[in-house]
């Protein structure tokens, strides 16, 4: 009784916990800067675009085109990261979030067509890349012109009240 409620056949929880782990890890970044896309949107996204992906590639030998199910979803992600991005006053903030959302839709889709080693290293590769750059934006002056230029008491979330910005609200 208890192994049929917990089939999920055609998903399996091998993906689902890929999926969620990446998703995790991305977002866990995102929110101890205190940016939109936290833990939660991020497990969704990527267990989003897994059960997407893994529902399409179903079909594949059947003669139906599972990549449009690929281009379904980068569309649609598109309109979700472009919900984050906001112009305040002459800035734009939350492109570097929007850039994560995509991401993390690469990566839910990526696990979703079974490749859950490559799916796990594009995480990680996402959280140095975050992490990396604004470590060497913190350390190299010449990481701070124009608008990556460090704001003071912009927003006192994020980097103890330093927030990059066109990077604000990200």
């Amino acid at each position: 009784m208890l192994e049929q409620f917990l089939d999920i056949t055609p998903l399996e929880w091998r993906g689902i916990a890929c999926a969620a782990f990446a998703g995790g890890m991305i977002g866990l970044e995102r929110q101890l800067l205190g940016k939109p896309v936290g833990i939660r949107t991020a497990i969704l996204i990527t267990m989003g675009a897994y059960v997407f992906m893994r529902l399409g590639s179903l079909d594949a030998g059947t003669g139906v085109d599972s990549t449009r199910i690929l281009g379904q979803i980068i569309t649609g992600i598109g309109f979700l990261g472009g919900g984050v991005i906001i112009k305040h006053d002459s800035e734009v903030l939350g492109v570097t979030s929007a850039a994560a959302i995509w991401m993390l839709a690469a990566i839910g889709s990526t696990i979703g067509k079974g490749l859950y080693h490559q799916g796990m290293l594009l995480a990680i590769i996402a959280v140095l890349v975050l992490v990396g750059v604004d470590f060497l934006e913190d350390k190299l002056k010449s990481l701070q012109r124009g608008v990556h230029q460090r704001v003071r008491g912009f927003r006192s979330k994020g980097r103890g009240g330093n927030v990059n910005r066109d990077e604000g609200l990200q």
